[in-house]
């Protein structure tokens, strides 16, 4: 498996559209914990990414500043991408429940893509009489991600 220090070219392409991700954080009893989330890249060595308030995702992120996203796209791009975080806004304005933005600075990208193996894009489907309401805040979550400057 191929190592990094920054985004190769299609997983670059794929985050800086934005894409869903499995966040991975330490937790307080020392063993990992998971979490969805969704992430855009800024730069190849920076990715944004979101966490709920009141989760044990942003308890690990405010303990301990470490990170890793897990991204499967299509054309069998998977990585796992390491480094610290840390949170460049409290509150994301896009959405209407509270999510803080956090910045990772991309310190590993380990491609695990295995030739005989095809996977499937990480994917998920809003449901409800809501889902279309909640796309629309998906979309302007990623918007902000990519676009917000200090």
């Amino acid at each position: 498996m191929k190592t990094t220090r920054i985004l190769p070219d299609r997983l670059a392409a794929l985050l800086g559209a934005g894409a869903p991700a499995v966040l991975l954080t330490v937790g307080a009893d020392g063993w990992a914990h998971a979490a969805m989330t969704w992430a855009v890249a800024i730069a190849p060595d920076r990715v944004r990414f979101v966490a709920d308030h009141g989760s044990m995702t942003l308890a690990n992120l405010e303990r301990d500043g470490k990170a890793a996203l897990q991204v499967i796209g299509r054309d069998d791009i998977i990585g796992l991408v390491k480094g610290p975080a840390r949170m460049r806004r409290p509150r994301i304005e896009a959405a209407p429940f509270a999510m803080a933005m956090w910045e990772m600075a991309v310190a590993e990208v380990r491609d695990q893509a295995w030739a005989p193996v095809a996977v499937s894009p990480l994917a998920y489907e809003w449901r409800g009489p809501e889902a279309a309401s909640l796309r629309r805040i998906e979309q302007a979550v990623v918007a902000e991600l990519r676009d917000w400057s200090e």
